[in-house]
């Protein structure tokens, strides 16, 4: 069975170097809720050196906050911020030998998007400016507006998040919202496959212990007969 592990990265953590071996997609932050140019760029050279697939991951712009902080601005404030965040990964994409292959939200913006309609709308056809790729929590506000703009979807759930029965994921604020056993988290994903049609699974590049869970969870996978592949 085929699943693409990807993490968030360019967002100054760290870890990249580390984390970049380990996976087949990477987010790219596009400089607003963390990172910048510099750190896109060197994100976007190490995509290329070990062969994996690039996407923009735009997110409002709250660095205080890291982009995990539900901002309430007009729809038409959202859809030039994802335009702005999308285009600037794109163009540095060209330059850096790395396209830009689809587009996944961050923090607040994601969870927004997914939530509710009118976001989702404008996060969808802010890629379908770019015949961008979307990825997403299945069966969400995203998953169907990205749909409705004839665009591709790609199913995605989260190796080191914990989910409540109705397939939300817990809240980081709660107590236990987070998988620490790589092999509790392979178990998560093997569920997440089966029950949620997921294609690609998240593993957080900003957590301390990053490098160490990507490490264990892709030998994991690895273990239980995956083969990791890029979706795009």
């Amino acid at each position: 069975m085929e699943i693409d592990l990807n993490a968030d990265l360019g967002e100054g953590a760290g870890f990249d170097a580390g984390l970049m071996p380990l996976i087949t997609s990477a987010n790219v932050c596009c400089g607003m809720h963390a990172g910048g140019p510099e750190e896109m760029s060197h994100a976007l050279t190490l995509a290329a050196k070990h062969g994996v697939v690039t996407g923009a991951h735009p997110g409002y712009a709250d660095r205080e906050h890291f982009g995990r902080r539900d901002i309430d601005i007009p729809a038409e404030e959202l859809l030039a911020l994802c335009i702005y965040q999308i285009g600037a990964a794109v163009a540095l994409g060209r330059a850096n030998d790395s396209p830009i292959r689809y587009v996944k939200p961050h923090g607040a913006l994601y969870n927004r998007a997914c939530a509710d309609p009118e976001a989702a709308g404008f996060v969808a056809s802010a890629c379908k400016d770019f015949e961008l790729p979307v990825v997403g929590l299945p069966h969400s506000n995203l998953h169907e507006f990205t749909l409705r703009h004839d665009l591709k979807f790609i199913p995605e759930g989260f190796a080191d998040r914990r989910y409540r029965p109705d397939g939300s994921l817990v809240p980081r604020t709660e107590p236990d919202a987070f998988v620490h056993d790589p092999d509790e988290a392979v178990t998560q994903v093997e569920w997440l496959i089966r029950e949620k049609g997921v294609r690609t699974v998240c593993v957080h590049g900003d957590n301390p212990q990053a490098v160490a869970f990507a490490t264990a969870v892709r030998a994991a996978l690895i273990g239980r007969g995956f083969t990791l592949k890029p979706f795009v």
